[in-house]
């Protein structure tokens, strides 16, 4: 099963990634038994705690989402969760070429690569069950970072890239996941303006 995979990308890095790559999973078969699921936690704990826990800013009053918008937000960010995973993985695959890898015909590596790297950011969605804005921003800090070593180390595993440049291709990696970030970003702007935005409930 490859969710027995997340204890290794913690405990063993190196170990999981050689498992990862000799079980060559189908896309399809990562996005229902892995992505899928775990794509769900952050969305799920979102949902919980802005419609039942609320947040306060400061001294400010206690401030909710109404049901149907926390929905309508969370099932967009679940969205943009699974597309991101995608469209990084298929470019990581494209770009592989570039720096010493083989092209695999349906990116199945390159999407396991995106998809278990993020595996630490995907779980820090339970940090969402605790609405304090700098608590949530610290914890998903730091699982960007540690989602970005194990995209480093995971590189010469899964695509078998030279470590010199697997240090360039992280980078070049990193510039596409912060483009998607800034599009999902503008992409949210556009949707609270259509009606999608979220509805508060104070007090």
């Amino acid at each position: 099963m490859l969710l027995s995979h997340i204890p290794g990308m913690f405990t063993h890095p190196d170990t999981e990634w050689e498992r990862i790559k000799d079980e060559h999973a189908s896309p399809t078969h990562i996005y229902v038994a892995y992505i899928g699921l775990l794509a769900l936690i952050g969305p799920i704990c979102a949902f919980i705690a802005t419609t039942q826990f609320g947040w306060r800013i400061g001294d400010g009053e206690l401030t909710k989402l109404t049901v149907v918008s926390a929905l309508q937000l969370n099932v967009l960010t679940y969205i943009a969760i699974i597309v991101g995973v995608f469209g990084l993985g298929w470019m990581i695959d494209w770009m592989s070429k570039t720096y010493g890898s083989g092209h695999d015909e349906h990116a199945a590596n390159g999407i396991a690569l995106a998809a278990y790297s993020c595996t630490p950011l995907m779980l820090a969605g339970f940090v969402s069950l605790y609405p304090v804005p700098w608590v949530n921003m610290l914890v998903y800090l730091a699982a960007a970072a540690y989602a970005g070593y194990l995209m480093y180390h995971g590189l010469p595993h899964v695509l078998g890239i030279e470590e010199d440049r697997a240090f360039f291709f992280s980078g070049a990696i990193l510039t596409i996941a912060l483009v998607y970030l800034v599009t999902t970003r503008v992409g949210t702007v556009i949707l609270w303006n259509m009606g999608f935005g979220p509805q508060f409930v104070y007090g």
